[in-house]
């Protein structure tokens, strides 16, 4: 199949197969954030604990395209190099966390042969949308150099309200309660994202902290939840922009872990959200999930 017709193809299958909430049916303008956990995205082919071929790269380029996200927050990508094998530099910026780590390349996990490489968080900001970067929350490693820092922008669309966008990775292994061995390690991340939020929350812009949390938030009673959405201060009032939908990425997986979540301002202007699933194969073990909100 040919670029274009991927493309196309693409397009139909995210215009007729995407999970919905609030559509407000707005005419108004919109600025569109997604959030894609790329699944060891790696620099070079062959590479890492998911091998790609170009032609992979190329179905990932396509999928980019038909998602039409004006600001993407990525996670597991390798290298800025790797990013933009995805994202084409002459319609995206790439923005990717500073930390180095400590170059440890374990095993993959069953699959002899097959090494780690770093897993980073980062933007993809589509061309002519402005933005200052700011400095990375270092914080949420938690004194280990090789958990993902948080990468931290302020978007400022043209006719619009600036807002301030958080990409996240939380420690994996720890969906739910706080029993399993890495519940201790996310646990500790969640007070220094809450501080983060209340500091925004305290503040004049909207914001919104995307990425992949590792958590199933929408769980009733989750207890990361409440604290991330303890309403103090008022800003700090958060909604998920995927509301209490389920996920439809894996039949095995119903609940969402990765989350847009907005304050209460920048709740108040979403006026749609969506799941980008496959039309074939899939590009990750995530799929892309988007928000629009107004730009007013």
């Amino acid at each position: 199949m040919t670029r274009h017709a991927l493309l196309a193809a693409l397009c139909l299958f995210l215009a007729t197969s995407c999970t919905g909430v609030r559509e407000r049916g707005a005419t108004a303008p919109t600025l569109t954030l997604a959030s894609w956990n790329m699944e060891h995205l790696a620099e070079l082919d062959g590479s890492g604990c998911r091998p790609r071929t170009e032609a992979d790269y190329a179905a990932m380029r396509a999928y980019v395209e038909a998602l039409g996200a004006d600001v993407v927050a990525f996670q597991e990508v390798e290298s800025k190099a790797a990013a933009e094998r995805v994202f084409d530099p002459a319609r995206y910026t790439v923005e990717i966390e500073a930390r180095v780590g400590t170059g440890r390349k374990g095993e993959c996990g069953g699959r002899p042969g097959l090494t780690v490489n770093a897993q980073r968080t980062g933007f993809a900001i589509r061309k002519g949308v402005a933005y200052q970067r700011l400095a990375d929350v270092t914080a949420l490693q938690v004194g280990n150099p090789d958990l993902r820092s948080g990468v931290d922008l302020i978007v400022r669309p043209a006719g619009g309200a600036p807002i301030r966008v958080l990409s996240v990775h939380l420690k994996a292994g720890c969906t739910a309660g706080d029993r399993n061995e890495a519940c201790p390690v996310l646990l500790q991340q969640v007070p220094v994202l809450e501080r983060w939020i209340d500091q925004r929350a305290g503040e004049g812009l909207r914001f919104a902290v995307l990425g992949d949390y590792n958590r199933r938030l929408s769980v009733p009673g989750d207890v990361v939840w409440a604290d991330l959405d303890d309403g103090l201060p008022a800003n700090a009032d958060l909604a998920r922009a995927s509301g209490d939908q389920g996920a439809r990425c894996n039949p095995r997986y119903p609940d969402f872990i990765d989350y847009i979540v907005l304050d209460r301002r920048a709740a108040n202007d979403l006026v749609g959200f969506e799941e980008s699933r496959y039309p074939g194969e899939s590009l990750s073990d995530h799929c892309a999930i988007a928000a629009r909100l107004t730009l007013r």
